[in-house]
């Protein structure tokens, strides 16, 4: 992984182990500065070893310090170009007016979604999008929040033709999941990765033979360990906007981007979907005024 470092550090920081935790922190407090940093300065100033911090690189998939390094001087330097910090990292206060609440907002979710973007991996979104174009049958399992980003992904494939469904329900889900063979695809969402009923949907798809993907913050959390292939979102909590809310923005990212990986892939057969859906609902839209 050489992008999205900074996103997957803040997500995954408070499961580390303390050492590591420590590195992470540093790194955090000031990117640019790490990333001119030495591996010895690092690690002095987290109070560890150079070899704490090759654990902490290699954890993060990185070869070592040299490689994490570029990652960071990447980041930092592209978020300087683009205006990034203005907004980022600020709480939003009982008084603070409206239109300082929307920078603050409007600041955090796109640095969200180009976390989300650069962290992503295109030969797993490539497959993923190739098995649901061959499956025939989809399921989209999520709870709560994660729920209703599963159903949204379940009406935009249906559109244009691909047989999807999600289920919220934990006794629907392992129903379904249960009717599930090779060549079908599950896709379980979940922001931490801990969601028992998504677990157990994904375990008991993927026991009859379907492939399993896990859409989740955390790449070393449970979901993402059992599932056969797992795309990363990226979650920055701010003031109202806690777990899972935190990270519905970069859900529907990835899920577009697999829907459109999807489309790309179906293009004549999704424009004549188009044609023909526009054409059954066009009775039902009000005329615009003269």
């Amino acid at each position: 992984m050489t992008s999205g470092a900074l996103a997957r550090v803040e997500t995954e920081l408070p499961g580390l182990p303390e050492a590591l935790r420590r590195v992470g922190e540093v790194i955090l407090g000031d990117p640019a500065e790490a990333a001119r940093s030495t591996i010895i300065a690092l690690a002095e100033r987290a109070g560890s070893s150079p070899a704490t911090v090759t654990r902490f690189c290699r954890a993060f998939g990185f070869s070592g310090y040299a490689e994490l390094r570029v990652a960071l001087a990447t980041e930092t330097g592209r978020a300087a170009q683009a205006g990034w910090g203005a907004g980022v990292g600020h709480e939003i206060g009982p008084d603070d007016p409206l239109d300082a609440a929307i920078e603050v907002m409007a600041a955090a979710d796109t640095r969200l979604i180009q976390d989300t973007a650069a962290g992503l991996d295109l030969d797993v979104l490539a497959r993923v999008a190739d098995a649901i174009v061959a499956a025939p049958r989809v399921l989209l399992v999520g709870v709560s929040t994660s729920g209703i980003v599963a159903n949204m992904l379940e009406g935009w494939l249906r559109r244009i033709g691909i047989s999807g469904w999600s289920a919220g329900d934990a006794h629907v889900a392992l129903s379904e999941a249960a009717l599930l063979k090779a060549g079908d695809v599950a896709i379980g969402i979940s922001h931490r990765g801990r969601t028992r009923e998504v677990m157990e949907t994904l375990a008991e798809a993927g026991s009859h033979g379907a492939l399993t993907v896990a859409v989740t913050s955390f790449a070393r959390s449970p979901l993402a360990e059992l599932a056969d292939l797992v795309l990363t979102t990226a979650s920055r909590e701010t003031t109202f906007r806690l777990g899972g809310l935190a990270a519905v923005h970069s859900q529907l990212f990835v899920l577009d981007a697999v829907y459109v990986a999807v489309a790309q892939r179906t293009y004549e057969r999704t424009n004549e979907a188009f044609e023909r859906t526009i054409s059954a609902v066009e009775s039902h839209r009000v005329e615009r005024s003269p």
